[in-house]
């Protein structure tokens, strides 16, 4: 999803810093954009030290960014008595804490400057309350609530903050799983019945936040089920645990 948002920013003009914890995928991200200037940095959202390098560098290159896009993360599953403290921490550090790390390097630059836009990008597990997804919906949760607070924070400040929650689509989270092989299989059946694609998904992400919305589902039905859980919260929850039942049934 991140390739997919620098590709559709550097297509409208914009020069892109590609970063990832793995240098090689990051560089092979800027070499795929459209357009010149780009460039690849390598940093562990998971790091302090390596987030304020990060942030150095950028500095030094080129200013304060007009855009930042916080979109590393890690997929988890199971229950409470299934997730270790391990597991716990890793998910925490790099899904929440990753996100904080983000924001407090680059958003004193913004201020100073008096614009700036950060893209959040969290998920829906934030806002369902779905079972079996503990330590991932808990630290998805933790963005969303953040992204709220900062856009009140920020407010008059000429910073604007979106947060992203998309459902199931087809990624490549899996690829970096944590915890239950059981709903790791889950999680898999779920994105290849979904009908939303990368491409959908990031063009939807593009144009909301470039209107300036807070929330963005970017996902097909998941609006609905949003108002759903907001205005009638019984209901959801009996049409949730038969939605779980149904795509968690064994071929």
């Amino acid at each position: 999803l991140g390739h997919a948002l620098a590709q559709r920013h550097a297509a409208r003009g914009d020069v892109v810093a590609c970063v990832d914890v793995h240098g090689e995928r990051a560089e092979a991200a800027r070499a795929s954009l459209p357009g010149t200037g780009h460039v690849a940095f390598t940093a562990d959202v998971g790091s302090d030290a390596s987030m304020e390098a990060l942030r150095d560098a950028v500095l030094a290159q080129w200013g304060v960014p007009d855009v930042l896009i916080n979109n590393a993360g890690i997929a988890s599953g199971g229950t409470l008595l299934e997730s270790t403290m391990d597991e716990w921490r890793e998910v925490l550090e790099i899904n929440l804490l990753g996100v904080v790390r983000g924001c407090q390097a680059f958003l004193p630059g913004m201020l100073a400057r008096g614009s700036g836009r950060i893209l959040n990008i969290a998920s829906f597990a934030a806002l369902a309350g779905a079972p079996s997804i503990m330590s991932y919906g808990v630290a998805k949760g933790g963005v969303y609530t953040l992204s709220a607070q900062l856009r009140a924070e920020l407010h008059g400040s000429g910073v604007s903050v979106s947060v992203a929650c998309p459902s199931f689509f087809q990624t490549n989270l899996l690829q970096n799983w944590r915890g239950s092989e059981r709903m790791k299989g889950n999680a898999a059946k779920m994105m290849t019945r979904s009908g939303d694609t990368i491409d959908g998904v990031a063009d939807n992400i593009f144009a909301a936040s470039e209107r300036g919305e807070f929330l963005i589902l970017p996902t097909k039905g998941a609006a609905a089920r949003w108002r759903l859980r907001r205005w009638a919260p019984a209901l959801y929850f009996r049409q949730l645990m038969a939605l779980v039942a149904e795509r968690t049934r064994q071929p």
